[in-house]
């Protein structure tokens, strides 16, 4: 299935984590899908992020493939392999951290470690049909996390539910703290984004179910917002991995982003500085009327391997999550049924700059409140 670059064991007898590989384990090579980085010499030391894990007691089982360099969005990778998505095969199964969603929607892995610079852990997790989230950038340690420098990258934990998703943030997060559900009659927002109607019908149903009252909320900045955050990873991406482009070595999707990507000029950068922080401001301020706002992870179902091989522009993929790496709110994407059975898509809720115990508690009061709904099927016999 091409979820693993490389299967092993590694810790206690705690909880099977999946790492992706762009993350520093000591004794294996980082080689972020690449054959660029083929020849990288084995990690000398742990990840800050590895280190708690394995101090915690908890079973690391292997390294996850990615998109290459994880910068991408489909997670299909012609060199190191595509991971099959588990709960659609005939869909692409997100990316960049394709394969940490896909050993956890697999079975592979209680909790699985991403990254997510532009999405790169919740559009995965809503593709694979699993819970992801993207805490406060700097939230989370990124020392051993390649590139190393970022200013919008954050890792983030994977689960198949809630519970697995806090336990991992306790370990990962040291002064995480996890808090009690919300309640009833907790005040959300929408986010008025282009939808498609189906999938915005589902999720507020959902929303509906675990007894929030909702509103909705436009925010004029959201476009823009998306366009500072291309600019600013492809000016981030250039400057960290620029010097592996020109050798032949790169698959050809990234090559040519990363070649577009040169052509980021100072002014882009500038300007997306200043839509970062009016954007900022503006997630502020909506925060101030609602406890959380919401809005669909992805927009409409995840595209076909067979329409992303064949070249169909997919930079909407990222439309409804990457603002948030430009703002630096933590984002959560928890599943949601689309149809009772069926294919499971993703419900973004995002919180307050550094409340990231207060996100999964929302996103934990959600999921009970959709299990809740289910039929048993042992009345229905």
């Amino acid at each position: 299935m091409s979820i693993f670059v490389s299967e092993f064991h590694l810790g206690g007898a705690g909880k099977r984590v999946a790492i992706k590989d762009s993350i520093d384990i000591a004794g294996h090579p980082t080689r972020c899908g690449s054959r660029a980085l083929a020849d990288s010499p084995p990690a000398v030391q742990h990840a800050e992020v590895v280190r708690r894990l394995l101090d915690a007691g908890w079973r690391i089982v292997g390294k996850t493939n990615l998109h290459e360099l994880a910068f991408g969005v489909t997670g299909i990778n012609d060199w190191s392999g595509t991971p099959l998505n588990p709960q659609a095969p005939e869909r692409v199964p997100g990316g960049s951290s394709s394969g940490s969603a896909a050993a956890v929607a697999a079975g592979l892995a209680d909790i699985a470690l991403g990254t997510d610079t532009g999405g790169s852990v919740r559009v995965p997790a809503a593709c694979c049909g699993v819970a992801g989230l993207k805490p406060s950038f700097g939230r989370v340690s990124r020392a051993g996390v390649h590139p190393a420098h970022s200013s919008l990258d954050c890792v983030g934990p994977f689960a198949a539910n809630m519970a697995d998703l806090i336990a991992a943030m306790t370990v990962i997060c040291p002064d995480f703290q996890p808090q009690t559900q919300p309640g009833a009659n907790a005040r959300v927002a929408f986010i008025e984004v282009p939808c498609d109607p189906h999938i915005q019908a589902c999720l507020g149903a959902a929303a509906d179910r675990a007894g929030w009252r909702r509103s909705s909320v436009r925010l004029d900045g959201f476009a823009a917002a998306f366009d500072a955050g291309l600019a600013v990873i492809n000016q981030e991406n250039w400057a960290a991995l620029g010097a592996l482009t020109g050798k032949g070595l790169l698959g050809a999707d990234v090559e040519q982003r990363l070649l577009l990507a040169a052509r980021t000029t100072a002014a882009q950068r500038a300007e997306a500085e200043a839509v970062r922080l009016s954007f900022s401001r503006a997630i502020d301020a909506a925060l101030d009327d609602y406890d959380v706002l919401l809005l669909p992870t992805l927009a409409s179902l995840p595209p076909l391997l067979s329409e992303a091989r064949g070249g169909k522009n997919l930079a909407a993929l990222t439309a409804l999550v990457r603002p948030f790496n430009l703002s630096g709110h933590p984002a959560l994407s928890v599943p949601v049924e689309l149809a009772r059975g069926g294919l499971k898509i993703g419900l973004q809720i995002v919180g307050r700059k550094g409340a990231d115990e207060r996100v999964c508690a929302f996103g934990e009061q959600l999921q009970q409140a959709v299990a809740a709904e289910r039929p048993n099927p042992q009345k229905l016999a």
